[in-house]
């Protein structure tokens, strides 16, 4: 046998290897027993296709035989009550014993039905799109009319494919919805700031180019000096007329804190400005306006992120703060796409849902894999990818682990779905084992509560919030590592006794509270009650 033929099987060998075997849409909602207990014509299945307003439904019994013919039923209280009506009706005539109805998942379009159902008593099950899309192409090929879907969701259900939707306590549900509404303002924040370099270079050509990357946005200076400048005519020529101190009187009587070098800099700048647009009136409104719904998508942006931090300190999930690289909005946004894990029977579920694996395809002897699995919860891929991005950025450990893997020529892709699929396994010990971060490598893990504190103060939440909050949260850590969480508040209890300002003086007067509660003592404090 030649040197290339052993190359090429030992290769094929490698490459079958690194695919484990798996089983994708496996049942789990099996109801052939029941179906055995009461007999297959005592057994019933309620069928519904669900659309925007209305939604189409039927009854068979387990062998197919139509009880209720294809019916349509508006998405009103009444109508529901008439649905109902029509399938206690129909068990009570073909003596049914028991029944399952069955609803295709269907955007959101599918919630109110399911709500319906399930008030109304029955065990409702969802069945997903892709396993009626299956079951209707099997035998309705391309022909896709809602009579044809029924069908195929019927199908699905009794082939074990109608799923018991697991209960998700309020909580999650309301971080989730508070991290996507965060999620949104910050893409439509990031589109208004480059609608704005285009207008202002249109006015001010070269002034964006003054603040290197995101300092534009980040510093205290441009955005209140480009607010003034718009009210006096939007160009480098009034910088130029008011001078060094004709602009740092702009901040003054604005009452405005600001950055000399940065105020100099701009005046250099404009004193040799190209020419601006001849529409430069016009898009120095345009620019206006955009500063303006900027400046009130980063106060929404900051009020939300206190919100979301109020809300997970009241979930396990704020034990990811010690570990390096993961703040409050990526534990956030992982809480909230998650949900209890609880409902995860290892961490091989969670990398499942979220699809953080290669599609595969085999055949005979080819065996070969693609791209990532399409099958998976977009949202919660996304969540993962956002741990990965922070953890290349901000964790030493894995910042070593990608630059070794990019020496190996592996692709940016492939290395953070790397990493997000082995933080997988760490989120999934230390939230359902209830524990802080530990590490072989001896990284040094953050603390949760002085993480936290930092994050509220930075959105300038008062005090009195702050100490609620690390009250939440440090019932959530264990008991075991109070006497270490305790430290760095200390260290800025003491801090505050020396600060002359108020907002710090106060919190390290409320912080005995919370020091007392995790077993250090604030004796020298009288300020605080018991």
């Amino acid at each position: 046998m030649s040197t290339a033929t052993l190359k090429r099987k030992r290769g094929r060998a490698k490459r079958s290897a690194k695919f484990s075997q798996a089983v994708l849409g496996k049942p789990s909602g099996i109801i052939q027993p029941r179906v055995q207990e009461v007999g297959p014509q005592h057994f019933g299945v309620v069928s519904i296709d669900c659309g925007k307003a209305r939604s189409k439904w039927l009854l068979a019994d387990f062998f197919g035989n139509v009880l209720i013919p294809p019916t349509e039923v508006e998405h009103r209280a009444t109508n529901f009550k008439l649905m109902v009506s029509s399938i206690r009706s129909a068990i009570e005539r073909h003596q049914l014993k028991d029944i399952v109805v069955c609803v295709e998942m269907t955007g959101t379009y599918h919630k109110p039905v399911f709500r319906a159902m399930k008030k109304a008593g029955f065990e409702t099950r969802l069945v997903h799109p892709f396993a009626s899309s299956h079951y209707r192409l099997a035998q309705h090929g391309d022909v896709k009319t809602d009579d044809n879907d029924l069908a195929a969701i019927f199908r699905a259900a009794v082939n074990g494919f109608g799923l018991i939707q697991k209960e998700v306590p309020a909580i999650y549900s309301e971080l989730q919805i508070l991290c996507r509404h965060r999620r949104d303002l910050v893409q439509k924040k990031s589109k208004l700031q480059s609608q704005i370099r285009h207008h202002l270079q249109q006015c001010l050509p070269g002034f964006c180019d003054l603040f290197e990357g995101d300092k534009l946005w980040q510093q205290t200076t441009p955005i209140p000096l480009l607010k003034a400048l718009a009210a006096r005519g939007g160009t480098a020529h009034q910088l130029v007329q008011a001078g060094f101190e004709g602009v740092c009187q702009w901040f003054i009587d604005a009452g405005i804190k600001f950055r000399k070098p940065a105020v100099e800099r701009v005046i250099l700048w404009a004193a040799d400005a190209a020419s601006h647009d001849a529409m430069a009136p016009t898009h120095t409104l345009v620019w206006q306006s955009l500063i303006d719904d900027w400046t009130s998508k980063k106060s929404q942006i900051t009020e939300l992120e206190i919100k979301i931090a109020n809300v997970l300190v009241q979930t396990p999930y704020i034990l990811l703060l010690s570990h390096p690289g993961i703040n409050v909005v990526s534990a956030a946004e992982l809480a909230g796409e998650l949900g209890p894990i609880e409902n995860y029977a290892s961490a091989k579920a969670i990398s499942g849902r979220a699809g953080l694996f290669p599609s595969r395809y085999q055949s005979e002897g080819v065996d070969r894999g693609g791209k990532l699995s399409r099958f998976r919860n977009g949202r919660l891929r996304a969540a993962w990818m956002l741990v990965a991005d922070n953890m290349i950025k901000c964790n030493q450990y894995w910042q070593l682990k990608s630059a070794n893997w990019r020496t190996q020529g592996h692709d940016p892709r492939d290395i953070r779905c790397r990493i997000a699929n082995r933080m997988t396994r760490v989120v999934f010990q230390m939230i359902s084992g209830k524990k802080l971060f530990s590490h072989p490598s001896q990284l040094s893990r953050g603390y949760v509560l002085e993480k936290l504190m930092v994050f509220l103060q930075g959105h300038g939440v008062p005090p009195h919030l702050i100490v609620r909050d690390l009250d939440l949260a440090a019932k959530q850590v264990p008991q075991s590592a109070w006497t270490d969480e305790a430290k760095p508040l200390q260290r800025a209890h003491e801090k505050s006794k020396r600060s002359r300002r108020a907002n710090p003086a106060s919190l390290g007067s409320l912080l005995v509270a919370v020091l007392a509660k995790l077993g250090i003592g604030g004796e020298d404090d009288d300020s605080v009650e018991s």
